[in-house]
């Protein structure tokens, strides 16, 4: 594939997907206003994004998604960078603009990367290649387990009626 289609692919692809999540967050803000019909039509055409996004990720799907173990490595390597460079600058700067709250997502995120990255690393070292079990996702801060879910979030302190299973 031409190089330039498929950059052009790829942010066509980024676009779709952020998208899908502001059409989501507007169909939140349309049931919060009692606008049940609106809020069903941001969702719709949220889906009809999220086509939209797969459709094109498909179609570099094999420039971005190689083996298992490829994936892992990359996966890790862009946690630790996102946790150890990415963050840090974003968190600096908010804290510089005083803008608490912007600091405090960009912290709590930043130590969730921290712990996908270690849950990467593990698994690189197939440490758990051959389990199968369910990971337990924060749905406050996005902090990731695969042990029981704690009383309270090790980042975020929210309480473990916050937390969504994924898996069995």
């Amino acid at each position: 594939m031409n190089e330039r289609t498929r950059q052009n692919i790829y942010k066509a692809f980024i676009g779709e997907a952020k998208a899908y999540f502001r059409l989501l967050a507007y169909a939140e803000k349309a049931e919060e206003e009692g606008i049940p019909q609106i809020a069903l039509l941001f969702r719709a055409i949220a889906d009809a994004e999220r086509v939209h996004a797969t459709r094109h990720l498909n179609l570099v799907k094999d420039i971005l998604v190689k083996d298992t173990d490829t994936n892992l490595e990359k996966s890790f390597q862009q946690e630790k960078s996102v946790s150890e460079i990415e963050y840090p600058e974003l968190i600096k700067d908010a804290e510089e603009d005083g803008e608490t709250a912007a600091a405090i997502t960009f912290s709590q995120a930043r130590d969730a990367e921290t712990f996908h990255a270690k849950l990467y690393e593990r698994a690189i070292y197939q440490v758990i290649k051959e389990e199968v079990k369910a990971y337990h996702v924060c749905q406050v801060c996005g902090y990731v387990t695969s042990k029981k879910i704690p009383d309270k979030c090790p980042i975020c302190g929210a309480p473990k009626e916050k937390f969504k299973t994924i898996g069995k």
